[in-house]
């Protein structure tokens, strides 16, 4: 008997907003005009000290010129799908949002350390985030789930996050943040699972 493969509708919902988004502000000023994306919601270094928190979460929704967009939305088109697909939409919305939430307020401290004034957007924070949770899954299914394996996936971890550090305009400590944050997220959402199937029995 087969079985239909599950849509993951809630990815499907996050890579529309961001292109829906895209589109909005591409048509109320250009997404590569830089006080325009900081009016729209982008994260700006001395905004954030003054209190405006909220931008290191609509900051993910943001991107810089068309490139930027598909690059990020290819990539978390696939690999969302099989989060969503392991973890169940609630806990892949909380991976997805919690883990580029930590992500952005890792770049953010690291701006302040390094005296920075940085204008900043992109999911790319909370794709990382899934690319952590991801290795971690596999670690906890021994290293293999459907055609993914945990080799792969750790290489290709590894390469993209040294690319983001040695590229100029790229934000590495996103990258770095949205990983370790995901990769801590989907850890406790394991345990918490383990533990609540422990209970059922």
């Amino acid at each position: 008997m087969r079985h239909r493969r599950q849509k993951s509708i809630v990815n499907y919902i996050i890579v529309a907003a961001n292109i829906l988004i895209f589109l909005i502000v591409e048509m109320t000023g250009g997404s590569e005009n830089a006080e325009h994306m900081i009016r729209c919601g982008a994260s700006y270094t001395p905004y954030v000290q003054a209190g405006e928190y909220y931008r290191l979460f609509t900051s993910m929704f943001l991107h810089f010129g068309l490139r930027h967009l598909l690059n990020n939305m290819v990539l978390l088109f696939f690999l969302g799908d099989y989060m969503e697909r392991f973890l169940g939409k609630v806990r892949y919305l909380i991976l997805y949002l919690g883990g580029g939430l930590l992500g952005n307020v890792f770049s953010y401290w690291n701006e302040v350390q390094q005296g920075d004034n940085v204008v900043s957007a992109g999911a790319s924070g909370a794709i990382f985030a899934v690319l952590g949770g991801m290795v971690i899954l596999l670690l906890m299914n021994r290293g293999r789930l459907e055609d993914l394996s945990l080799t792969r996936v750790l290489l290709m971890a590894v390469l993209s996050l040294y690319v983001g550090f040695q590229s100029s305009g790229v934000d590495g400590f996103a990258h770095l943040g949205g990983f370790l944050g995901g990769a801590l997220l989907t850890a406790i959402i394991g345990l918490l699972q383990k533990a609540g199937n422990r209970r059922n029995y």
